[in-house]
């Protein structure tokens, strides 16, 4: 099952998912490993431009998930009233986070009036403008986002361990295999 049904998510949305989950996680842990780094570590240069690499790739994939998500039916929610309105705005949160640490990516890597060099490919432009310590003020936010976005993930992961082990609902299922409405 490619597609989205009303019991579950298809194999896109499933894939789309997790290629997330380990991007995000993965760029949680170099970067946490990058700010450790000085100029003069072995692998400061290369860890910048991986980081930047894979933050292309993830906008890419999010982009990808929010018009896959536009375009197809949604699976129901399981639970009370007041859990189904805390997941939508919880997904909603966490796609506003995603959008907004990449975008602060974005400023600090461009803040030197360079673009991104993506994999030696293409490269992503500057803006032709930019603001007085652009750099430190952009890494700030993007450093207070990323915590922010790995803690709505750990409150995300919580919720469907919750509902798998508690409510014993199928939630979690819904997100490791396709099911078709029956």
């Amino acid at each position: 099952m490619v597609k989205n049904s009303k019991t579950g998510y298809g194999w896109v949305a499933i894939a789309l998912h997790w290629l997330m989950a380990l991007g995000i996680f993965g760029m949680f842990g170099l970067g946490l490993y990058m700010v450790e780094l000085t100029y003069y570590d072995t692998w400061y240069r290369g860890s910048l431009e991986l980081h930047k690499n894979i933050g292309f790739l993830l906008l890419l994939i999010w982009m990808i998930r929010i018009t896959w998500r536009w375009f197809n039916t949604h699976p129901d929610i399981s639970g009370t009233a007041f859990e189904k309105k805390a997941a939508h705005y919880v997904h909603l949160l966490l796609y506003c986070l995603m959008i907004a640490l990449m975008t602060t990516g974005y400023l600090i890597s461009t803040a030197d009036g360079r673009g991104i060099d993506v994999f030696g490919l293409i490269e992503i432009p500057a803006m032709s403008i930019s603001i007085e310590n652009q750099e430190d003020i952009a890494g700030d936010i993007h450093w207070g986002l990323a915590w922010s976005l790995i803690l709505m993930v750990t409150l995300h992961a919580l919720a469907a361990i919750k509902h798998h082990f508690i409510n014993k609902d199928g939630t979690l299922l819904k997100m490791i295999r396709p099911k078709a409405d029956s």
